[in-house]
């Protein structure tokens, strides 16, 4: 089944696959353990290194001397999507214990966390005191490579599938009338809720865990997030990480208007 269809779908091994991992690791694994980026970006109770543009790659996914993204195996992937073009990808690293509840997070949004995985969806931004959802980054997909070995239960990624089609229905009447370039000035808090509750009681809740070489392709508008460790689940000692690529459109219409 296809991402369009599904919301994500998964590509297995092969060798131009590790060939990009081989170059990438390192360099990804180096940004965890940067004091200054641990400072910025661990979150709850160290067990989530965040990493958001933490990777150093070029437009073309080449991390230092090593092959670019495209020539590793994905060029059928990022072809179907329209985008070629790369920004610096995020390094997600869960460890075990994830995830501890931070001084910060409420009750309420640890026990969302712990029992719904924490889902989402990318681009939808938090922002004012009462942490009100606009649309202020318009991803085109989401793809994600795993750098490290890790057991089923260790933080596997979590999808609900299909559920980019409620995602996609709320948003088109959302900003039904409005100008694609001001989309953002929406408030979507309550039609973003609204939704993601439909698509818990609706969409099947899938977990994602990859092993080294593996990548999944996730649409744009498909909730995911991430699983508790489980007790005793192994990885490797510098956790899960995988890469995630998350490119935006330029014309923030091509966000509802593209399959």
């Amino acid at each position: 089944m296809s991402w369009l269809e599904a919301g994500f779908q998964v590509f297995g091994r092969e060798a131009a696959v590790d060939a990009w991992c081989e170059a990438a690791r390192d360099a990804a694994l180096n940004a965890a353990t940067d004091p200054d980026l641990r400072q910025l970006w661990l979150r709850h109770g160290g067990t989530w290194f965040v990493g958001v543009d933490a990777l150093d790659n070029d437009a073309e996914g080449c991390v230092g001397n090593g092959p670019a993204f495209g020539a590793a195996g994905y060029g059928a992937a990022v072809a179907a999507t329209g985008i070629s073009l790369l920004h610096r990808a995020q390094v997600s690293v869960t460890y075990p214990g994830y995830p501890r509840q931070d001084e910060t997070d409420s009750d309420a949004a640890h026990r969302f966390r712990t029992m719904r995985d924490a889902a989402h969806l990318d681009g939808l931004l938090p922002e004012g005191p009462q942490k009100r959802r606009h649309l202020r980054e318009a991803h085109a997909w989401i793809l994600g490579v795993a750098l490290t070995e890790a057991e089923a239960g260790a933080a596997p990624l979590v999808i609900w599938e299909r559920s980019h089609r409620i995602i996609a229905g709320a948003f088109a009447k959302a900003f039904a009338g409005i100008a694609p370039e001001a989309w953002g000035d929406e408030d979507v808090t309550d039609i973003y809720k609204a939704a993601r509750t439909e698509v818990f009681e609706t969409c099947k809740r899938v977990e994602v865990p990859l092993s080294v070489g593996e990548s999944v392709l996730l649409h744009r508008h498909v909730i995911h997030g991430v699983a508790p460790w489980s007790e005793g689940a192994k990885a490797a000692p510098e956790g899960r990480a995988i890469a995630y690529f998350r490119p935006c459109f330029e014309d923030p219409e091509d966000w509802l208007g593209r399959p």
